[in-house]
C-alpha cells in the first residue's frame, strides 16, 4: 500500500513570517500568505480614505470586512458592508473600497485568486493621489 505521503499533494504556503507592510496614501497592506493561485492580504484604511477606482485582468478578489464600515463600488453597485459582511469581485469589473469613517481605520482581509497577483495588474480609472492610468 501507497504511503499516505504519496497519495496526496503537498502544498506549500510562503511563511507568514516575512510579514511586511507596505504604505499606500490611503493606508497600507500587509501580505498574510501565499499558495498556488491565492494570496491574502490584510488593507488599513485610514478614515475618510479610500482606494482608486481600479480593475485586475488576471484576478478574482474577496473582501471580508474584519473592522470598520466600508462603502464598496462594484461595477454599477454602490454598498455599505460592516464587520463580518463580504464581497466578491470577479477580475475585469471596475472597484473600489472607501473608509466611510472620519475617526476609525478600516480593515479589510483581501483574499485573491488567479493566475497572476502581482501588483502591476492594476489598470486605476479614477485615482484621488493622481495614480490614474
Amino acid at each position: 500500500m501507497a504511503d499516505k505521503s504519496e497519495l496526496t499533494a503537498e502544498i506549500k504556503f510562503e511563511s507568514t513570517n516575512k510579514k511586511k507592510r507596505v504604505d499606500r496614501p490611503w493606508g497600507s497592506y500587509e501580505i498574510l500568505t501565499t499558495g498556488p493561485g491565492f494570496q491574502a492580504k490584510r488593507l488599513i484604511v485610514q478614515p475618510a480614505k479610500r482606494l482608486s477606482l481600479q480593475w485586475h485582468r488576471h484576478r478574482d478578489e474577496t473582501w471580508v470586512v474584519a473592522r470598520g464600515t466600508a462603502r464598496v463600488t462594484v461595477g454599477v453597485e454602490e454598498i455599505t458592508l460592516g464587520r463580518g459582511q463580504t464581497m466578491h469581485v470577479s477580475r475585469n469589473i471596475h472597484h473600489r473600497i472607501e473608509n466611510i469613517s472620519s475617526v476609525e481605520p478600516l480593515e479589510i482581509i483581501e483574499v485573491q485568486t488567479g493566475d497572476y497577483l502581482g501588483e502591476d495588474d492594476i489598470v486605476r480609472i479614477e485615482d484621488d493621489f493622481g495614480r490614474s492610468d
